[in-house]
């Protein structure tokens, strides 16, 4: 399984490496100018669970000639795509492995599928099991209808608008209802906790036929 690293790390590690490397600072001369030890810019650069003070944010952000909002990507309630893309992207075609270590991890994903208007994405909380995508609903949603139709998909997406990069990964595959008591166990075992409230009871499980994905990219040189 390829390791998180190789497909981008954290959005904070990046937006602070990458401003670094367009600056043209190393990291011993950033961490000075921002009042910190090196080896806690390398952290901040390459953990996987980066938690700054307001404090230090500001200060890595003066050193870098930049803002903290700029570094901490804030701007999460205007829809993606605000900033506009980079003069040189390069697009990217990822391969299955890539594909299974970006959405393995679980999170959020849509579930597409055909309805009366017409296709459908739903936005639900998912795990994987196995090779297989699980999520839960309500066994009333027309998502759980849809899994009488002959091919379902769900996707999972990130796009970081201050850096102008993004990923999607799209599964396509059946879907069925799990029933059996050894599935429903394995299922309730990945703590699936959907952000909805209400009762949520009923497991999906998408068996994949295929995965392909797509990743837009900055290579900012270093």
């Amino acid at each position: 399984m390829t390791d998180r690293s190789d497909v981008g790390g954290t959005d904070l590690g990046r937006r602070i490496s990458d401003q670094r490397a367009r600056v043209g600072l190393s990291r011993e001369d950033a961490a000075a100018l921002a009042g910190m030890a090196p080896d806690y810019l390398g952290y901040l650069e390459t953990s996987r669970t980066p938690d700054p003070s307001r404090g230090a944010l500001a200060r890595l952000a003066a050193a870098l000639g930049t803002t903290p909002d700029a570094l901490s990507g804030a701007g999460l309630t205007a829809p993606p795509g605000q900033h506009g893309a980079d003069q040189h992207p390069t697009l990217e075609v990822l391969t299955e492995q890539e594909c299974w270590a970006y959405i393995r991890p679980g999170g959020v994903g849509r579930f597409l599928y055909n309805a009366d208007r017409g296709p459908v994405a739903v936005p639900v909380n998912y795990a994987l099991l196995g090779d297989a995508v699980v999520f839960r609903t309500d066994d009333r949603t027309a998502a759980a209808g849809a899994v009488s139709q002959h091919r379902v998909s769900f996707d999972v997406d990130h796009i970081d608008d201050m850096l102008s990069e993004g990923w999607s990964v799209l599964v396509s595959g059946t879907a069925t209802i799990l029933t059996r008591p050894d599935d429903l166990s394995a299922a309730d075992g990945l703590d699936i906790e959907p952000w909805p409230s209400g009762e949520r009871d009923t497991y999906i499980r998408l068996v994949p036929e295929q995965i392909t994905g797509r990743r837009i990219r900055i290579h900012a040189a270093r």
